[in-house]
C-alpha cells in the first residue's frame, strides 16, 4: 500500500385531456406543453440547493446551462438556502420524487448510502487537487453511479471543502491541545470515533443550535469548512481557527432517477453538461470564498493557526492506530473503494 494519501412528452388528445395535464403539472411540477411545435414540451424541475454562498453560485450556473442547452425545454426552479429542508430530508424527498434535484453534503447521507462513509475518512485527501482528481476519477464516478440503487442519479461532486477546527480557548495545533474539549459534531459514527481518537469529547448537536451553543459555552468547539464557518459567522464566537484540514467533504448533486430517465436525450445531455459546468464554477467560487473568509476572520481579530505537514501527520497516525479505516470499511457496501483510493488507483 502506498503511504496514506499525501417530462414527459404529453399528447394532447382533447380539451379534457389538456386540462387534466395542466392541473396535474401545476400540482406536481411535471411537464406541460406550450405552443411552439413538437419540441416544446417544457419540464419544470425543482432544485433544492444548500445554504452556502458557493452553492448558490453553483446552483445558478446549473440553471443557466441546463435551460440554455435544452433550448428552453427545461426550467430549473432554484430553492436556495435549504428552503425545502436539511440535507438528508431533501435527498430522501428527491428519491421519493417530490423534489427533482438536490444538493447535500455527503456526511449526513452515509446512513442512507453507506459508501459515503468513504468521504468521512480523516486525512484521506491532503490537497484539493487530490480530492478533485479522485472525485472526478473512476472511483468517484463509480460511487455516483452506484446511487442508482437507491433511486438517485448521481450527477456530480461540488466542494464543501476541508473541515477545520475552531474553539474559543487556545490555539490548537496538536491532539493534546484539544483534549477534553466538547466539540460539536454530526451524528456520524466515523466522526465520533475520530474525535475520540484525537482526545476530544465529541458532542452531536443539530446545526441550527450551534451558534448559540458556542456563544453560551455549551460546547467549546466545532469543525466545519471555511465556507460554513464564514457563512454562519462562527468566527464571532470562536477566537481560534485551526486549519487542521482533517476531512475533505464534497457536496453531492443528485436527481430522481426516474425523472432523469424520463427526459429526452437533449434534456439529459443538458443536465449532464450543467453538472460539469456548475462543478467548475462552484469549486472556483469555493476556493475564492475561502481566501476571503480567512481575511474576514483576521480582520475580526481571530487567530488563524496553520498546521505543518508534520503536525497533520500526528493526527493521521491516530486515525490508523485507532482503526478508523477498518471502521469505515465495515460500514461501506464497497469497502474496496477505500482500498483503491489508499493504493492510488
Amino acid at each position: 500500500m502506498k503511504p496514506f494519501k499525501s417530462v414527459f412528452f404529453i399528447t394532447i388528445l382533447g380539451a379534457a385531456a389538456f386540462m387534466l395535464c395542466v392541473n396535474s403539472c401545476s400540482r406536481k411540477g411535471e411537464s406541460k406543453r406550450v405552443d411552439g411545435g413538437e419540441n416544446s414540451a417544457v419540464v419544470r424541475l425543482k432544485f433544492a440547493d444548500l445554504a452556502a454562498d458557493s452553492a448558490t453560485i453553483g446552483g445558478q450556473r446549473f440553471k443557466e446551462v441546463a435551460e440554455a442547452e435544452s433550448d428552453g425545454t427545461l426550467v430549473i426552479d432554484l430553492f436556495l438556502n435549504n428552503q425545502l429542508g436539511d440535507d438528508r430530508v431533501v435527498v430522501e424527498t428527491t428519491a421519493f420524487g417530490d423534489i427533482d434535484i438536490a444538493a447535500s453534503s455527503t456526511s449526513p447521507l452515509a446512513t442512507l448510502y453507506s459508501d459515503f462513509y468513504l468521504f468521512d475518512v480523516p486525512y484521506l485527501f491532503l490537497s484539493t487537487e487530490e480530492a478533485y482528481a479522485d472525485l472526478d476519477g473512476p472511483i468517484g464516478q463509480r460511487v455516483l453511479q452506484d446511487m442508482e440503487s437507491v433511486g438517485l442519479k448521481g450527477l456530480c461532486f461540488w466542494e464543501n471543502g476541508f473541515r477545520n477546527f475552531t474553539n474559543n480557548r487556545i490555539p490548537v495545533s496538536k491532539p493534546e491541545d484539544m483534549r477534553g474539549m466538547k466539540v460539536r459534531t454530526m451524528e456520524n459514527d466515523v466522526h465520533l470515533a475520530a474525535w475520540r481518537a484525537f482526545g476530544a469529547n465529541p458532542t452531536p448537536m443539530a446545526f441550527a443550535e450551534l451558534f448559540t451553543a458556542l456563544q453560551q459555552g455549551t460546547v467549546d468547539a466545532e469543525e466545519n469548512s471555511l465556507g460554513i464557518i464564514g457563512a454562519n459567522k462562527f468566527y464571532e464566537v470562536q477566537k481560534y481557527i485551526s486549519l487542521t484540514q482533517h476531512v475533505y467533504t464534497p457536496y453531492v448533486i443528485v436527481m430522481n432517477l426516474d425523472k432523469y430517465n424520463s427526459l429526452t436525450a437533449v434534456q439529459r445531455a443538458a443536465i449532464d453538461k450543467a453538472a460539469v459546468e456548475s462543478t467548475k464554477t462552484q469549486r472556483e467560487a469555493s476556493q475564492q470564498l475561502e481566501k476571503e473568509i480567512l481575511d474576514i476572520i483576521a480582520a475580526y481579530g481571530g487567530t488563524v493557526v496553520e498546521l505543518t505537514g508534520e503536525e497533520k501527520a500526528v493526527f493521521q497516525k491516530l486515525v490508523v492506530d485507532n482503526k478508523i479505516l477498518e471502521l469505515v470499511k465495515s460500514k461501506m457496501a464497497h469497502p474496496e473503494y477505500l482500498d483503491d483510493l489508499l493504493a492510488g488507483k
